[in-house]
């Protein structure tokens, strides 16, 4: 009987300690909303993932907080951007006193030049994504072996959807007119998503949102629109719409939207998900210039 209590006793030891092993998760802070989703995507219940820069907040003029570094001082990875976009990183390091291994999602990524600049924004091409998922995989694998079967089928999953958005992509951009794939946006956010996929982007600031159009820079806008007959032009999630709303009243085109480029939405938005970015980018482009011109 003593030996049956002993058994017992172990049995349900072993039930209690069950739980607390899969409620353990990996702490990973996420430098802006788009990385994050992507790193949720992968780690789904294994890992509990902090986002500095959130849904409709620019990343390229973000001032982190003291928060901040207390979360990036616990975490056990960082999962950046890199190629520029995050300046304020270096800072928020030292701040932190950070151990984590920091990751760089665009490792491996064919990178686009501005001048003497990397463009930051890969992301706009969906097989650039795929690259950031595997490099996301790789490292939650490394951080949490144990947990490596469930990254790399959920890394497989999510990298199938992927592939089949990319097509997705593709096949609506086709539906555009070649001569109507022409496109005002607020700032050059959007050079991979025109490489991959054959729209034409012309960008009102530079690749940074710090920039403002001189109005020598606003007058030449104005007449490219005119004489090369954009259709459309586009607001993004973070930005103020009155200078779009001014160059498109001057010259004469169609406000196509709003297009999401550096952020998600908040989750009652039309993009919190980067899946659900890119459809709500590709749909909002292809209303615009799928139309016939007036």
């Amino acid at each position: 009987m003593r030996n049956v209590h002993l058994i017992l006793i172990f049995a349900l030891l072993g039930l209690c300690s069950t739980p607390a092993r899969a409620q353990t998760r990996l702490n990973v802070v996420a430098s802006f909303s788009i990385l994050g989703d992507f790193v949720r995507q992968v780690g789904g219940n294994k890992v509990n993932v902090i986002t500095l820069v959130g849904p409709d907040s620019d990343v390229h003029v973000y001032t982190p907080t003291p928060h901040d570094a207390k979360d990036v001082g616990e975490a056990k990875l960082l999962v950046v951007n890199g190629l520029g976009l995050e300046g304020w990183l270096p800072r928020l390091l030292q701040a932190s006193a950070a151990k984590a291994k920091i990751v760089t999602a665009t490792d491996g990524i064919a990178v686009r030049k501005r001048g003497a600049d990397a463009d930051p924004h890969a992301w706009q091409s969906v097989k650039n994504a795929m690259i950031y998922v595997r490099n996301i995989r790789e490292a939650l694998v490394v951080a949490d072996p144990a947990d490596a079967p469930i990254f790399k089928a959920n890394a497989d999953r999510y990298l199938t959807e992927l592939d089949a958005l990319d097509r997705e992509v593709r096949a609506e951009v086709d539906k555009i007119p070649p001569e109507r794939r022409k496109v005002i946006a607020t700032h050059d956010a959007f050079g991979y998503l025109a490489d991959a996929y054959g729209v034409q982007f012309i960008a009102l600031l530079g690749v940074s949102t710090e920039t403002e159009p001189s109005a020598r820079d606003m007058a030449g806008i104005v007449e490219t629109i005119k004489r090369n007959r954009i259709p459309a032009v586009f607001l993004e999630n973070f930005n103020d719409d009155r200078l779009i709303d001014r160059i498109a009243a001057e010259a004469g085109a169609t406000i196509g939207g709003t297009l999401y480029s550096d952020a998600l939405s908040e989750e009652n938005g039309p993009a919190p998900t980067y899946i659900a970015l890119v459809r709500h980018n590709i749909r909002a482009l292809t209303g615009a210039l799928g139309r016939e011109a007036r």
